[in-house]
């Protein structure tokens, strides 16, 4: 990921301890990502960041300052 809102977290050995929730980073990215009518991402920064905001709730308990918690729809898993 490598998002400035991860800066100072290890979260990649909060990630190798549980697969799943590297399962629900991508299930956030993907949710959140749209495309054009080409198929082309338009919102793939968004859709990043959204994905690092879960990162950063689930390692440290807490949301960065002035992001908006994460929906039910953006986390469920298809």
């Amino acid at each position: 990921m490598g998002h400035p809102i991860l800066k100072g977290i290890d979260y990649w050995e909060e990630l190798r301890e549980s697969p799943s929730q590297t399962e629900i980073c991508f299930a956030i990215f993907a949710n959140v990502l749209e495309l054009d009518e080409r198929g082309e991402p338009v919102n793939e920064k968004h859709a990043e960041r959204r994905a690092a905001v879960w990162l950063h709730r689930y390692c440290t308990g807490e949301l960065p300052p002035g992001e908006p918690d994460i929906g039910p729809w953006e986390c469920r898993l298809h």
